[in-house]
């Protein structure tokens, strides 16, 4: 029904991607699924690498979506650090 796309620390690539997706209501939705289905639809680089299915993303009172929360969740609950840029 909805995705949204964050970046997450990675030790090898600085940075890979995350995606945060709320499904339809009795879908089956697989994140083997989707990744079958972005190759050959995207570049292999822009596949998302991690998937959370969810039930909300978190929002502000005015109804934008809250990125940097979800980025802070990912990083904590995958016990990821922040990787140092040069």
């Amino acid at each position: 029904m909805d995705v949204q796309v964050i970046g997450i620390p990675d030790p090898r690539f600085g940075e890979t991607i995350c995606a945060w997706i709320i499904p339809r209501q009795g879908s089956d939705l697989s994140a083997k699924a989707i990744k079958d289905f972005c190759h050959g639809q995207i570049a292999r680089y822009k596949i998302p690498r991690y998937f959370r299915f969810v039930d909300a993303f978190p929002m502000t009172i005015s109804g934008k979506v809250q990125k940097y929360k979800m980025r802070e969740t990912e990083i904590e609950e995958r016990g990821l650090t922040e990787v140092e840029t040069a």
